[in-house]
């Protein structure tokens, strides 16, 4: 493992291939949708506590008759390259990382234009791996940074880079040294509300390395900006805030409190409530196992409804994208992130696969399809990013 100097030391690593354009030889055509929005009200996004909490309860039941549906108010834009991360500026434009292409776009304004920020060279595209995901500096305003999840030829790392006007500049290591692999490479990135970023990471094929505290994979880790373990972790010396996943694609705060959509194996998907220090089980266990040593999940599904990927907080539910389930998934919990309870199935099969979610700054929700990553079946316009009321 290795961590990033101090921001003014050490070497620069990592090329940006900078643009306002679509790169040459790119057969991909990124268009936008123009739509009228629908103007009707959004609901707030209620905080909670983070009180003391009782034990997780094991399992919670599925509906598919919802009360209120989630609307599709807009399709944002069309023709994407696996689309992987997002986040939003302090302006409210919005930030996206292509797997496969390792572009880093920008959408910007009402209209939601895209302009190619850059490109970040170093990422090696494989099966899951490539650039994935990507969190915006909560200091954005003074010191310009985007924090990147990146594939490399040596191993997945967590980059960061200035945004300069529209480009995007040098990338530079900020930690290195986690495991990476054809498969099971985590990749999504968070800042919670202590500043401190949030890195979720997988197994990379190997389940050994999932509960071993020396290695990286399989983990959440908990770092400072600098990439440092951060203060209060389980161990000092150590980055890693909880053990035993298998492949974690989607984090969320309710409230103070951490949660995290999670890959399973054959049988059991998952969504975790995460206190630090704790191991989630795998490989020894696959859903709920009931074992003292291992924290149960809150909520689990049959794979073939989820394959889960991003995970998002909007108008007091948890959303959560399944890929292979091909829906959207909302998610009972209380305020204070405590627990979760009934989940509900939305736009099943209507859209493919569905990958990142995340809440926007007016509490709508933007969806990404991952229909392009080899195991989709794209449409004409695909990939997309869809803009849904909760």
């Amino acid at each position: 493992m290795r961590r990033r100097p101090a921001l003014l030391a050490g070497t620069l690593l990592g090329a940006v291939l900078l643009g306002g354009c679509l790169e040459e030889g790119n057969s991909t055509d990124v268009r936008i949708i123009e739509t009228t929005p629908d103007t009707t009200p959004l609901p707030a996004t209620p905080t909670g506590s983070g009180s003391d909490s009782p034990s997780p309860s094991a399992t919670a039941s599925t509906s598919t008759a919802p009360a209120r549906a989630p609307r599709l108010l807009e399709t944002v834009a069309t023709g994407l390259e696996v689309p992987w991360g997002l986040d939003f500026l302090p302006d409210g434009d919005a930030v996206v990382t292509e797997r496969d292409s390792g572009r880093v776009l920008l959408l910007r304004g009402e209209q939601h234009r895209v302009v190619v920020a850059g490109t970040v060279e170093e990422r090696v595209a494989q099966g899951e791996a490539g650039l994935l995901g990507v969190a915006v500096s909560p200091d954005f305003e003074d010191d310009r940074m985007l924090y990147l999840y990146v594939s490399t030829a040596e191993d997945n790392r967590v980059v960061r880079a200035r945004l300069r006007g529209m480009r995007l500049g040098e990338t530079e290591p900020v930690l290195t040294g986690i495991p990476n692999g054809f498969i099971h490479d985590g990749g999504r990135l968070l800042f919670g509300p202590d500043g401190h970023l949030y890195v979720s990471t997988g197994d990379a094929g190997e389940p050994s390395r999932a509960p071993d505290p020396d290695s990286l994979g399989g983990k959440i880790l908990r770092i400072t900006t600098d990439g440092e373990p951060a203060p209060g972790n389980p161990r000092p010396d150590s980055p890693v805030f909880s053990s035993g996943h298998r492949n974690v694609q989607g984090l969320a705060f309710v409230g103070d409190r951490l949660w995290a959509s999670e890959f399973g194996d054959s049988t059991a998907d998952e969504l975790n409530r995460i206190d630090g220090g704790e191991d989630h089980g795998w490989p020894a266990v696959e859903g709920v196992g009931g074992q003292d040593a291992y924290v149960d999940p809150q909520v689990t599904w049959p794979t073939g409804e989820a394959s889960p990927s991003g995970l998002a907080l909007a108008g007091g539910h948890l959303w959560l994208g399944a890929l292979q389930g091909e829906r959207l998934w909302r998610v009972e919990v209380d305020d204070q992130g405590r627990r979760a309870g009934e989940s509900t199935a939305y736009l099943v099969g209507e859209h493919g696969r569905l990958r990142t979610v995340a809440e926007a700054p007016d509490g709508s929700l933007w969806v990404t399809t991952s229909n392009r990553d080899g195991r989709g079946s794209p449409g004409a316009e695909d990939d997309k990013i869809l803009r849904i009321r909760p």
